[in-house]
Parts: C-alpha cells; structure tokens; sequence
C-alpha cells in the first residue's frame, strides 16, 4: 500500500506546482529540496512571499505593482507624459524597460482579454484605462504592446476599437509595436533586440472596415 504523504507536504508541493510550467513531479522536487537541503531559503521564500503580499498593490495611474499609491515609473518627472504605452503584465513592463527604447508612461492590463479563460474587459482594467486616457490631456500616443498571440491580438483590437468609439482618437493617434516579435511569442521571452526594434518600429493602426476613423 502506498504510503500517504503528510498533508503539509502535499500542501507546498501543490501550490509549487500552480506555478507556470512546473508540473507535478518538478513540484515535488523543489519541495523536498528545500525541506532536505536548504531549510533556510524556504523560510526565506516564505517571508519574502507574505511580505510581498502584504505590501504590494497596483498603482493607482498605471497598475503595475508598487508600495506607495503611485509607482516611482508614474511619478518620474523625465519620462514623456504624451507617450503611454498599454502591456499586457507588469514582466512586460520590465522587458521593455530593458531595452531602454520607450521613455513614456505605461498602463498594465494584468492579463489580456480570453473568454475561455473567463477574462473580459472588466478583469483586463479596459475601464480605468480609457480613464486614463480620458482625464489626460498630454497623451497624443498610445502604443499598444501586448502581444503577438490570439488573445494578444485580439486585446489590441478590443482596445483600440473601443478607445475610438469613445472618441478619444484623434486627436490622439493608437500605434502597434511592430512584428519583430514573433507571431505567437511572449514579451517576456524575446531577446531585448528584437523587442527594441519592434517598439522603434511601432506603426499607426488603421480603423477596420464599417468602423469610425
């Protein structure tokens, strides 16, 4: 008879294992390389995840993750306030960050539109962005930067159909990072070059067919 794991153990090897790309049997060793091996780094592990949940919220302009009400990238007086840039999640933000190409203000979706995964408008934030966008008359540009898969695709679309049905463009025109990212790929795992070009690259979108210009 097989022997029944203790249920702290069967615990932290689950909640290892809702972690992207780890399944159950890579689950399994990181938890017991930490209680075997390394006790210390799962006590560090542990505070440093509670601490984070207790301290980190979304910034009140742009979404990302910070401390403080507004983000320090939101309050940055050198940044270019005409220039806001729509990603899907706050790694996106990091990654473009990276490539030191785009020095404007950015907005994070926190997930982009699925309804097979039960995401909407309503779970991607579309509402607070068009606020944004809405109450702030410097911005002339929005790069939209999510990306290159279905939903990605589709996310753009959404966003800049709606943002036009609102009549926020023109005067404000909506740009696409280019497709030096490939189709079907992430930002988070394209080399900063290839994204770099891509943001230099950026083009205006065009309003589809039946759609107000």
């Amino acid at each position: 008879m097989a022997q029944e794991q203790p249920a702290s153990l069967a615990a932290l090897t689950e909640a290892f294992a809702r972690l992207p790309g780890v399944g159950p049997k890579t689950a399994q060793r990181m938890a017991f390389h930490l209680l075997q091996h390394d006790r210390p780094a799962a006590e560090a592990l542990g505070r440093s995840l509670l601490n984070a949940i207790e301290r980190l919220r979304p910034c009140q302009k742009c979404n990302h993750f910070t401390e403080q009400p507004i983000c320090p990238t939101c309050l940055d007086s050198e940044r270019d306030p005409s220039q806001l840039c729509v990603v899907e999640t706050p790694a996106d933000l990091l990654v473009l960050e990276q490539t030191q190409t785009f020095s404007g203000r950015y907005f994070v979706l926190m997930g982009r539109l699925s309804p097979l995964d039960g995401l909407g408008p309503k779970e991607i934030h579309l509402e607070r962005l068009l606020e944004r966008v809405a109450e702030d008359d410097a911005i002339e540009e929005i790069l939209i930067a999510t990306n290159f898969t279905p939903e990605g695709e589709a996310t753009a679309h959404a966003i800049e159909t709606v943002l036009r049905g609102r009549g926020l463009v023109p005067p404000r025109r909506v740009t696409r990072i280019a497709r030096g990212v490939p189709v079907g790929g992430e930002l988070e795992y394209v080399d900063l070059g290839t994204i770099a070009q891509a943001v230099r690259d950026r083009r205006t979108m065009q309003a589809s067919e039946g759609e107000p210009n």
